[in-house]
């Protein structure tokens, strides 16, 4: 596999990863393209197949595991596996791109071990644990006991942040926004600006 550059964020749930990947993807400068993980986890309503995840049964994720078909791939929680397919890297450096990706601390550091060179890992810190429960309640997409599993989950994830090349804390939107837009632009070779 040989290609442009990969940026990773990762982040316990409710961190605000998926807010800052979505502004920069807006920045056509930086020339970036969505890595699309798979994912055997239920669909939600809004979610879309190929857009949001490629959501597969636990069998057909077994299979492509089996297969050699992920660069990386993990079971987040019971039964419910995630995992970055090597042909959705490929499509996308094929088509010149720069490849984003949303993505589970684990699976970050993976992908970060295997390409070093062409890598820029972040990790994104809430304020605080209390900080995430809050805004995974917000969302209403998930039951407490869920919102529970990612909680616990995330005390673990916060201890991986050193691994990471940087560190971006969430405590102001707007300034975290830019601070990722100016690491990325350093990091692919884009504009200088003003995020803009």
């Amino acid at each position: 596999m040989k290609g442009g550059k990969l940026i990773i964020f990762s982040a316990p749930s409710g961190s605000g990863k998926t807010t800052i990947v979505r502004h920069l993807l807006e920045k056509s400068d930086l020339n970036l393209a969505f890595s699309v993980s798979a994912t055997s986890r239920p669909r939600r309503a809004k979610e879309k197949n190929g857009e949001h995840y490629y959501f597969m049964s636990i069998s057909e994720f077994k299979n492509h595991i089996k297969s050699d078909d992920f660069l990386e791939w993990e079971e987040v929680y019971r039964d419910n596996f995630y995992g970055t397919l090597k042909s959705e890297i490929e499509r996308l450096w094929a088509e010149g791109k720069n490849v984003i990706f949303d993505i589970d601390v684990a699976g970050g550091l993976r992908i970060k071990r295997k390409f070093p060179d062409v890598t820029l890992a972040v990790f994104v810190k809430p304020p605080s644990v209390d900080e995430l429960k809050i805004r995974l309640k917000k969302r209403s997409t998930e039951s407490e006991d869920k919102i529970n599993m990612r909680i616990a989950k995330a005390s673990v994830e916060l201890a991986t942040a050193p691994q990471f090349d940087k560190i971006i804390k969430n405590y102001d939107l707007d300034t975290a926004l830019e601070e990722a837009y100016q690491l990325v632009a350093d990091f692919v070779g884009g504009e200088n600006g003003n995020g803009a």
